[in-house]
This record gives C-alpha cells, sequence and structure tokens, in this order.
C-alpha cells in the first residue's frame, strides 16, 4: 500500500514562492505517475500538476503553467512542487497524489482521478 506525506504548505504573501514536497512509501515509487491537486476552500478539487515515470512528461494547469514546476527524485521516493510568483487564487489544500502500476498505464493527462492520496498540506497566500 502506497503511503504520501506531503510537507512545505505555510502562510506567504503574493509573490513569494514556496516549495511543497510529498515522501511516498510502499511500492515501486520510480514507476509511479504522480500528481498534485489542491482544493480551495468551498471548491472543487482541481488538477495542478502531474510527472509521469522517469519525469519524461509534465502536465500543468493552464492557471499555474509557467508559474508552477513538478519534479520528482526516484532515489528519495520524493516529488517536489516548486511554486513561485503565487497569489491569493493558489490558497489551497495541496494533495499529493500517487498512481502506481497498473493504474499508471492507464493514466490520463490532467485528470485527478489518482488511486492514493496524501492527507494534504495548506498553502495560505495573503494579499
Amino acid at each position: 500500500q502506497v503511503q504520501l506525506v506531503e510537507s512545505g504548505g505555510r502562510l506567504v504573501q503574493a509573490g513569494d514562492s514556496l516549495r511543497l514536497s510529498c515522501l511516498a512509501s510502499g511500492g515501486i515509487f520510480s514507476e509511479f505517475v504522480l500528481g498534485w491537486i489542491r482544493q480551495a476552500p468551498g471548491k472543487e478539487r482541481e488538477f495542478v500538476a502531474a510527472i509521469t515515470k522517469s519525469g519524461s512528461y509534465q502536465y500543468y494547469a493552464d492557471s499555474v503553467k509557467g508559474r508552477f514546476t513538478i519534479s520528482r527524485d526516484d532515489a528519495k521516493n520524493a516529488m517536489y512542487l516548486q511554486m513561485n510568483s503565487l497569489n491569493p487564487e493558489d490558497t489551497a489544500v495541496y494533495y499529493c497524489a500517487a498512481d502506481p502500476p497498473p493504474r499508471s498505464y492507464y493514466y490520463s493527462p490532467l485528470s485527478i482521478d489518482f488511486g492514493s492520496w496524501g492527507q494534504g498540506t495548506l498553502v495560505t497566500v495573503s494579499s
């Protein structure tokens, strides 16, 4: 069973940068498709970014493209989300998500349909 733990969320000001981390245990991390999904207060969960096996492909929501960068370090079983130029609309709980094989074989870009989720980390951006 895959377990995911996020960290790095905190209160920042508009324009600041922040890096979220996700550490995984269980399964073969290097085979996972990984993603970040966020949920703002009173809103539905929203796709943020995803990265495929070996980092071959990265996908981003239009709202974060050019500001956020997703990356992975398979040696550390870790995934990261570097967030730059944050604005108040980025305020949300950010969830780390993963699809190990065989689900990973069928991942659809921009989907939030992941099999494993972390508990979330809160990012608050003040204006």
